[in-house]
């Protein structure tokens, strides 16, 4: 397979699973039961390990060593955030889980900005 067609790509899932997570906040409910909690957990987990795949692929193919470092340290934000929201989320905190949640989305954002192709 083309090198250049893999990454676009991984890059249209980075994106469209960006747009999945930041969809996931209504789903942040007070009194959300165990089932919701359980099934908000799985999807977040399954869209993480997804991300994992395709933003490790961006990095290591990433020509730049300024460019690879920049996304790599965009990345490892965005994982601490994402685990800190997983773990909030297991807690059943929801005011908790709603400020993750934002920091996670922050990081979220920062990442597809900066895989966004230059103007």
């Amino acid at each position: 397979m083309d090198r250049g067609m893999e990454l676009m790509g991984c890059i249209c899932r980075i994106k469209n699973c960006a747009i999945e997570l930041l969809e996931m906040e209504d789903d942040l409910v007070i009194g959300m039961d165990d089932d919701a909690r359980d099934l908000f957990w799985s999807e977040l987990r399954l869209k993480t390990t997804f991300l994992y795949i395709d933003l490790s692929r961006v990095i290591s193919s990433s020509e730049s060593d300024e460019r690879r470092e920049a996304l790599t340290l965009l990345t490892n934000k965005l994982f601490y955030f994402l685990e800190e929201l997983t773990d909030a989320v297991t807690s059943g905190s929801v005011s908790f889980s709603k400020l993750c949640y934002g920091d996670a989305a922050q990081a979220v954002r920062e990442v597809v900005a900066f895989l966004a192709p230059p103007q």
